[in-house]
């Protein structure tokens, strides 16, 4: 099953084109900035029953270079089976659209991207017919950003440079600063960065950070994950205001139903077992029928 941050890790490029010129400077390689960028079709299966998609597929416009192909993979382990894919998805996609191509990988460990950045020949010994060059951005070749000055001139970077460092031991400075950059932007740019960045950290312990930085001004924020966060708020107020009552009304709580109080997230819940609390006798008769 595809992962969230491998989702984020090339589903970023979608939802801004332009960051791969910045980010092929950052890797240092020279390619003009783009004046558009076209979503293409991902499908790149064949008649005969074998699919074979690419991760983000587009089209990009240069001024003085002309157009080329830009595939996007994100990978988040080694997977030897890539060394036949990869080549194919540069060879049909040359052949379908008769342009350059060049495919990005995206990595989140050091790894990984060793693995990734390795060239692919296809031949004999004596002579390599095709030799492919995957351009790769990950933990060893993407910036640190600890500056809000720096993260605020460009914010699609530095949420991509956020996520390839989820790992990073110091991944809470990173996601500090792009936290901090985003508290005077408005909604319509910072809402996909929250979810963005959340998804791209996935079940890493940094995911938790982030949603701790977000849930500092949830006023401000209207994604996904501030509704979220704003949730498990209300849900710990009713859950306090249940213990509350149940003392008050002297019924005693073993250690286990106080811990089905206290992490339960499920509002309905929580209020239909306080309206409960108001006139039960004992905690079984709060939670009856649960």
């Amino acid at each position: 099953m595809v992962s969230s941050p491998h989702e984020a890790m090339h589903r970023i490029f979608q939802e801004y084109p332009g960051l791969f010129s910045r980010v092929s400077e950052v890797l240092g390689v020279d390619i003009p900035a783009p004046t558009s960028a076209i979503a293409l079709p991902t499908d790149l299966t064949e008649a005969r029953p074998v699919e074979r998609r690419v991760d983000t597929l587009l089209r990009i416009e240069t001024e003085h270079d002309g157009p080329f192909v830009l595939a996007i993979e994100a990978q988040g382990k080694k997977a030897p089976r890539k060394t036949a894919s990869w080549p194919y998805y540069v060879s049909y996609l040359h052949n379908r659209y008769g342009l350059p191509i060049l495919l990005l990988v995206v990595c989140q460990d050091q790894a990984t991207a060793e693995w990734a950045t390795r060239p692919i020949s296809i031949g004999v010994r004596q002579w390599q017919t095709l030799t492919l060059n995957p351009l790769v951005a990950g933990p060893h070749n993407m910036p640190v950003i600890t500056d809000v000055a720096e993260a605020r001139k460009d914010l699609a970077l530095a949420t991509l440079a956020a996520i390839t460092h989820a790992d990073n031991p110091d991944v809470g400075a990173i996601l500090k600063t792009l936290s901090a950059a985003l508290r005077d932007t408005p909604e319509a740019i910072a809402d996909p960065i929250v979810e963005l960045t959340a998804q791209g950290l996935g079940n890493r312990p940094a995911a938790q950070q982030w949603r701790n930085l977000v849930a500092v001004d949830t006023s401000f924020y209207k994604s996904f994950i501030s509704e979220e966060i704003r949730d498990e708020g209300r849900a710990e107020g009713q859950a306090e205001s249940l213990l509350l009552v149940l003392e008050a009304r002297g019924i005693t709580l073993a250690d286990e139903a106080r811990e089905k109080i206290t992490s339960c997230h499920d509002l309905r819940l929580l209020r239909q077992w306080l309206n409960r609390a108001i006139t039960a006798a004992t905690i079984e008769e709060v939670f009856a029928g649960e």
